[in-house]
């Protein structure tokens, strides 16, 4: 997902003079060729964040459209106030684009886990927020939010999946509609697991790039279903939850500290999140509602 961040951010300054990257030591070669042909508009700021986005909510408030951008919890998690005050208070724009989601960089620790920024940022007054799950899904929603006037929070993974989703913002995709008394509900690179743990079951199955604002529509469409929320972080089942009257369920992180070291996959599945785990859930909540009929 970096590299097409990469890609769609040099394009998109090479059509317009208004666009800034802002790295905080993270991607800086990655950018190399950026740098070269816009070095007036490229800024490593080093491990700073804080200072990050304040520069880049200064360069917002004199028009600027700004990537801010380095590792997800240092930059959402350390950085709040800064985003809180600087950028949404005083209403400037920019884009904040993360890497290293929930367990992506597992091997480093705790301190490199990432899980509470969809949660949080969504709770920011205007504030958009993207959980990417493709590489198609980052073009894409890059392109039609950098310029949007919003503060807009980009998610990338380095596990994306590779499924055909609808690429407009704020609008999901149901990947399933078996007509079904059950229905999965999920977002971002975590749907591999999902789309293969309920393949073969009879669930419906929706799937949401943008978590804020939620496709409150579809989720509607849904409402008479029993809806089990399987997501990797937190901040889906809350933004589903923003319909009411639902009757909804969780699959996902333990209310504890993962501070479990390892791949990604070895978390997932610590936790349940691999596709076994998640097949389990989906048939429990299967077989609960076949014996509440």
């Amino acid at each position: 997902m970096r590299a097409t961040f990469r890609n769609t951010v040099t394009e998109l300054a090479g059509q317009d003079d208004k666009v800034v990257v802002v790295l905080g030591d993270i991607s800086v070669y990655m950018f190399k060729d950026y740098w070269e042909r816009h070095p007036d508009r490229f800024y490593n700021m080093g491990i700073c964040e804080n200072t990050l986005i304040s520069v880049g909510a200064g360069l917002g408030s004199q028009g600027y459209r700004t990537f801010v951008h380095t590792i997800c919890p240092f930059l959402t998690d350390r950085s709040i106030e800064q985003i809180k005050l600087d950028m949404c208070y005083n209403n400037f724009p920019g884009n904040i684009v993360t890497c290293g989601a929930t367990f992506d960089y597992a091997w480093d620790g705790a301190t490199h886990h990432a899980y509470t920024d969809l949660a949080v940022l969504r709770m920011l007054p205007g504030m958009e927020v993207i959980q990417c799950g493709s590489k198609k899904e980052v073009d894409a929603l890059l392109r039609s939010q950098y310029n949007n006037d919003h503060q807009t929070y980009f998610r990338l993974s380095d596990h994306p999946h590779t499924i055909d989703t609808n690429l407009e913002f704020g609008k999901g995709t149901v990947l399933k509609n078996e007509g079904s008394p059950v229905t999965i509900m999920t977002a971002g690179p975590i749907l591999t697991n999902v789309m293969e743990a309920v393949r073969d079951l009879p669930v419906n199955l929706v799937y949401f790039h943008t978590l804020k604002p939620i496709d409150k529509d579809l989720i509607r469409q849904f409402r008479d279903t029993e809806i089990l929320v399987v997501h990797d972080a937190y901040g889906l089942y809350e933004a589903i939850s923003e319909v009411p009257a639902l009757r909804m369920h969780y699959h996902g992180l333990p209310d504890a500290f993962c501070g479990w070291y390892g791949t990604v996959h070895d978390i997932r599945k610590r936790i349940g999140l691999d596709p076994a785990g998640i097949r389990a859930a989906a048939m429990a909540l299967i077989q609960d509602r076949s014996q509440a009929a």
